[in-house]
């Protein structure tokens, strides 16, 4: 089954599930509450072509409907993450096009960002191997990163005469890990080792590559049975105090969490404190 717009059944409010979405450019699984999108390019590094931009930024835009996925999973095939733009399908193509063209790739590449940062889901990007240029952008969007000792995640855009400041890369980086190390980062195209980007705050921790993907559906399993509304309330301000002043976020917080106060979910947790149980949210 594969949709993402313009269905006939849609439910109540546009909620409309994805769990037997049938992607195109990439694998998309789901079992329980968690979805896993794997990159599936292997012979290649699992590369970004214009299809599948589009086709992850219509899927995250989906997500932010689909009360079935609770938390998702964004992974490569084989021993590698994702090795950015594909050089033939990709960087060629671009050296054709004119200015106009050129801003809607770049705008239409951004917009996967902001459809990935918006999707109120949790994503967990698991990396191994090769994180390189948009593949490095994929991993610093999402909301948190698991790595192995050989992941090398290198923002390469200065490689190619281009500037660092790509698909949000100066805006994000630097919160990850800090204004100076995200300028060398930037500046010279390197590769960041998997344990200096734990070491820096980039990787949220490191396990062996045969237990990475164990890792990251652990982690996505005990999100997905969360108070799953609430997750994404902190997600939105998260994102959205990045731009607050300290009283602007008090009070956007009052409202958020009082919004939180008033759902199902709340009233479970008090009452399974009160028998002496674990909570079973229901993210409403």
């Amino acid at each position: 089954m594969r949709y993402l717009q313009g269905e006939p059944h849609a439910l109540p409010g546009n909620r409309q599930p994805l769990g037997g979405y049938s992607a195109t450019h990439f694998r998309f699984d789901a079992l329980d509450g968690v979805a896993t999108i794997t990159l599936n390019r292997p012979e290649r590094k699992n590369p970004l072509t214009f299809d599948s931009y589009g086709e992850l930024r219509d899927l995250f835009r989906a997500l932010a409907y689909a009360d079935d996925i609770k938390a998702i999973v964004l992974t490569g095939a084989g021993e590698n993450f994702c090795s950015g733009g594909d050089v033939h399908d990709i960087i060629g193509p671009l050296t054709k096009l004119d200015m106009p063209g050129l801003l809607a790739f770049t705008r239409m590449t951004g917009d996967a960002v902001k459809a990935l940062r918006a999707c109120p889901q949790p994503v967990i990007a698991a990396v191994d191997g090769v994180c390189a240029g948009a593949g490095a952008i994929l991993a610093m969007a999402s909301d948190m990163r698991i790595g192995t000792a050989r992941s090398k995640t290198a923002f390469l855009f200065t490689r190619v005469g281009l500037a660092g400041c790509d698909m949000g890369a100066c805006s994000i980086l630097p919160r990850l890990i800090g204004q100076g190390r995200a300028s060398e980062l930037l500046f010279t195209g390197r590769s960041m080792s998997g344990e200096e980007g734990e070491r820096w705050g980039f990787f949220n921790s490191l396990c062996a590559p045969e237990e990475l993907m164990q890792r990251a559906q652990t982690l996505a399993r005990a999100l997905a049975d969360g108070p799953t509304f609430a997750h994404g309330m902190t997600k939105k301000m998260l994102q959205q105090e990045w731009n607050m002043s300290i009283e602007q976020a008090l009070e956007a917080e009052a409202q958020a969490q009082a919004i939180c106060m008033a759902t199902n979910d709340f009233h479970r947790a008090y009452h399974a404190f009160v028998a002496k149980q674990k909570p079973e949210f229901e993210g409403d």
